[in-house]
């Protein structure tokens, strides 16, 4: 322990407090523009299609190419905050993730934003690799971890749901380039702010394990697998162009395995595996994340193609939603955790999930939105309670020298399940509207049934996770 002078006990403690929560704002700040960004560009699609002149097969690039690029280097840049300073990766992914929104809100071309938007997936890859890592570092008390997962995931919502509002917006006022504009003001002032607020921590440099090898072929695997799910929608599941480079991306995620069972300093230690929590917290993260991002493509689609939605009345419509689940992950998740213990509080978190994708399986095509569809916005809050204990449980095996690992691992999980779901659910959902449509029954309705469809299968994945959960996870012990 460190013997301090007689004079700083008094003001030290506060200071060190002051400190962190400093940090933590500036980390909850660079998430808020990444997901933020997220969200809003789903909005402006349409808008980007006409003044580009995208065809739709073109249009989905702007999203897959950010997708590809953050999912297949979270893992990477994870593990390279761990050996070459966490600070130095988030503030380099906060610089370059604003320097992209500038290329994209400039684009006057269809391969400049597609180039640009994979530009921004590699900055936002980085800086969100080694959030969770520093908030681990940060707040190593179990409650005062639990109150900052808990603003992390707080901040995860709203930007979600801002930025469906505020993206149909911009859009109709402003025009579509002002959602790239809007970040350049959030990213510079992070940036600034992380270089003055957060702790240098050097690591022991890239000698010490940067293991290019491994590096390699699961960044290869990972983009490979995503491009290949992401695909699904344009080629089909059993297509040629579906299978082969599926097979070669898992056979890549293979080679990376075994090369990490050998590697003197692997980029994933597998060591981690070990501990139940790390695996079960990433495995139930892939089932719950797979349903609830094709929860919010799929009422987003309900709201505009069935309901006569516009862009930003289905943003307000999802509002309840995210205010729900950030008021329980921002006021309750924390001392529900510290009180009851993480693993029942995501069991229960995962039982209003199910209820809430139940009730949508049963969804009619001429919803009223307060019976139908606003108790689901509010069973949503159960998300608010599952991530921030998941979090949690799935960061509580890894040593110190591992947060960057696992803070990668956790967001890759995240990654690779919501783009599974959204192309395994929306394909479900499509090829029941396309049947009953056939079969003679109104679009709105056979819409609708589609749509239904999913929901019943996310239920379902769920469910899955909830009894994965109660099986494998266990509440760390305090120390």
């Amino acid at each position: 322990m460190t013997t301090h002078a007689p004079a700083a006990p008094a003001t030290a403690p506060a200071t060190s407090a002051r400190s962190r929560t400093l940090a933590l704002a500036v980390l909850c700040a660079g998430m808020l523009m990444i997901i933020l960004d997220g969200s809003i560009v789903t909005v402006a699609l349409p808008a980007i299609q006409d003044d580009l002149h995208f065809s739709p097969a073109d249009l989905t690039w702007t999203v897959n190419a950010y997708l590809i690029a953050f999912g297949g280097l979270l893992l990477l840049a994870g593990r390279l905050g761990d050996l070459i300073g966490r600070k130095r990766v988030f503030v380099a992914g906060l610089a370059l993730f604003t320097a992209a929104s500038l290329l994209c809100a400039l684009a006057t071309g269809q391969g400049v934003l597609i180039a640009a938007r994979f530009l921004q997936g590699v900055g936002g890859a980085m800086a969100s690799a080694v959030s969770l890592g520093m908030i681990v570092t940060l707040f190593p008390e179990p409650r005062e971890r639990g109150r900052a997962i808990g603003a992390f995931s707080f901040v995860g919502a709203a930007g979600a749901s801002i930025g469906q509002v505020l993206g149909g917006v911009l859009t109709q006022t402003l025009g579509w380039h002002w959602i790239f504009l809007i970040n350049l003001p959030l990213g510079l002032v992070a940036a600034l702010l992380a270089v003055r607020v957060l702790e240098d921590d050097r690591g022991p440099g890239l000698r010490a394990g940067a293991d290019a090898l491994g590096a390699a072929l699961v960044t290869a695997a990972l983009m490979l697998g995503i491009h290949t799910v992401v695909g699904t929608g344009e080629h089909g599941w059993a297509s040629a162009r579906t299978v082969v480079p599926g097979a070669l991306s898992l056979a890549l995620l293979a080679g990376f395995l075994l090369r990490q069972a050998r590697a003197a300093h692997p980029l994933l230690p597998l060591r981690m595996f070990r501990s139940r929590n790390v695996s079960g917290a990433n495995a139930v993260q892939v089932l719950m994340v797979s349903a609830l991002f094709a929860f919010q493509v799929l009422i987003a689609l309900y709201l505009q193609d069935v309901r006569g939605y516009g862009a930003a009345a289905t943003g307000l419509a999802m509002l309840p939603a995210a205010l729900a689940i950030g008021t329980v992950s921002l006021a309750l998740s924390a001392r529900l955790n510290a009180r009851f213990g993480e693993r029942p509080v995501l069991l229960t978190g995962l039982v209003l999930l199910v209820a809430a994708l139940a009730l949508l399986s049963r969804l009619p095509a001429d919803a009223d939105y307060a019976r139908d569809l606003l108790p689901t916005m509010l069973l949503a809050a159960g998300f608010g309670l599952a991530i921030s204990a998941l979090t949690v449980l799935g960061m509580s095996g890894a040593g110190p020298a591992d947060a960057g690992a696992a803070s990668g691992l956790f967001n890759t999980a995240q990654q690779v399940g919501g783009a599974l779901g959204v192309a395994v659910l929306t394909t479900l959902a499509g090829g029941r509207t396309r049947a009953l449509a056939a079969a003679g029954h109104p679009a709105a309705e056979a819409l609708t049934g589609g749509f239904r469809t999913a929901f019943g299968v996310a239920a379902g994945l769920l469910t899955v996770a909830l009894l994965l959960a109660a099986v494998v996870l266990r509440t760390p012990e305090r120390n």
